[in-house]
């Protein structure tokens, strides 16, 4: 059995950058990450819109406002450092009716809060210089917002983290953690590395301590380590269109809508990606598989885990009609197109085809909640005690991945005197 100082469980973007800067402070312990795909970055990490966000919506004062301000600026130098591509296309947070103002203005106020960089109000006139087929009567313009392939930020912070010692074990999918029996053979190794961490094929590995990033299944090591369930993961679906590669020329940056604070998510919205396209989107649908990227695939398990949860009935009887509206749009391509034409008029349903899905692991409190900022905990006993769990890291977590890194690699040393 192979005995490690630190296990970080997932092989996500938070998970690769938390195992990168607890290496690089620590150099002279052995740490693992292990993943329980073949490959990398394979899920949240891997289907997200490649957005790099400047920090503009969150609660000013909350872990994703500091982080993800942190994040990006980190994020821009790293990839500086490294070669990676980018592109700093900015986006327009455009208000298209009167009653969207007062909200833009609020946004505003709460991006200077959050120290957002070269945050401005603009008008019509400039959208259109800005945006030459959008039309809006006011907008928030953050030029600091870029794109990148997050999936390739990941494997860099893989590279770096086998460079400084570190080791990958893909295909590992953690099934039971435990206390080694000090009575055992290997006492020694049972006393220094206590913890065991077994897969689902019987292999396991020894360690001190373990640092969990599961992203959709969060909710499930923790209740294997003998911590909370709670806050519970629900899944949602988000699927995007894509333009037509001639009707590209339409979108020159992100195009985001006012966001309306009676509704749980965001909006569609305009996202230019790195390799030229544009997607549009994307919805949010409850997914009947953690991991379940078609319309069609289900899990009996992970859907009776969501539909038994309490929580979720809360959540959709107080956005009933929201959530009726986001079911029609998804089997109605026209109705996807009404939204995408308030912003950009000449935009019709021979422009579009159905693009790729992603799935955002969304925690849920029993009271219905959308758990908003960031959660990191542990929890008692042996095994809860050696665990520290990242519980609740959706968007903008690609952004903030260096800036959370650190926070976990100082939560780490604290918590278990590295």
């Amino acid at each position: 059995r192979s005995t490690f100082d630190v296990a970080v469980v997932g092989a996500g973007i938070v998970g690769l950058a938390s195992a990168r800067e607890l290496v690089l402070r620590h150099p002279a312990l052995r740490f693992v990450v292990l993943e329980k795909e073949t490959e990398l970055a394979a899920h949240q990490s891997g289907h997200n819109s490649g957005v790099i966000h400047s920090g503009i919506y969150y609660t000013p004062g909350s872990l994703k406002a500091k982080l993800c301000v942190q994040g990006a600026a980190l994020c821009y130098e790293y990839c500086d450092q490294k070669g990676i591509p980018y592109k700093q296309c900015g986006k327009l947070i455009v208000a298209v009716e009167q009653d969207e103002i007062p909200r833009l203005k609020a946004l505003y106020e709460r991006g200077l809060q959050n120290n957002v960089r070269e945050l401005k109000l603009i008008g019509a006139k400039e959208i259109k210089a800005k945006e030459p087929f959008c039309r809006g009567l006011m907008a928030l313009d953050s030029p600091y917002t870029g794109i990148v392939n997050y999936r390739q930020v990941a494997q860099s912070y893989a590279e770096d983290f086998k460079e400084a010692g570190g080791t990958i074990l893909t295909d590992f999918e953690v099934t039971n953690m435990e206390m080694a029996k000090e009575s055992s053979s290997e006492n020694e190794d049972g006393l220094k590395y206590p913890v065991i961490v077994r897969n689902s094929k019987g292999e396991e590995i020894s360690c001190q301590h373990v640092v969990t990033c599961a992203g959709l299944y969060s909710d499930r090591l923790s209740e294997i380590s003998g911590c909370s369930p709670e806050p519970r993961i629900v899944p949602f679906r988000g699927d995007y269109l894509v333009l037509k590669p001639e009707k590209c020329y339409m979108v020159k940056g992100n195009i985001y809508p006012v966001p309306n604070p009676r509704f749980p998510f965001l909006g569609f919205h305009f996202t230019p990606r790195m390799d030229g396209s544009v997607w549009l989107g994307p919805n949010a649908v409850l997914a009947f598989k953690r991991e379940g990227y078609k319309l069609l695939d289900f899990s009996p398990t992970d859907f009776l885990d969501a539909v038994l949860y309490s929580g979720l009935w809360k959540l959709v009887l107080r956005n009933l009609s929201y959530g009726l509206g986001e079911m029609y749009r998804v089997c109605s391509l026209s109705a996807q197109v009404k939204q995408l034409q308030r912003f950009i008029p000449e935009v019709t349903v021979n422009d579009i085809v159905r693009g790729p899905s992603g799935v955002r692991a969304q925690a849920l409190d029993s009271d219905g909640n959308l758990v908003d900022d960031f959660v990191f905990d542990g929890g008692s006993g042996d095994i809860g005690s050696r665990v520290l769990h990242v519980r609740n890291a959706p968007s903008p977590a690609a952004t903030s991945s260096l800036a959370i890194a650190k926070m976990i690699a100082d939560e780490v040393k604290q918590r278990f005197e590295l």
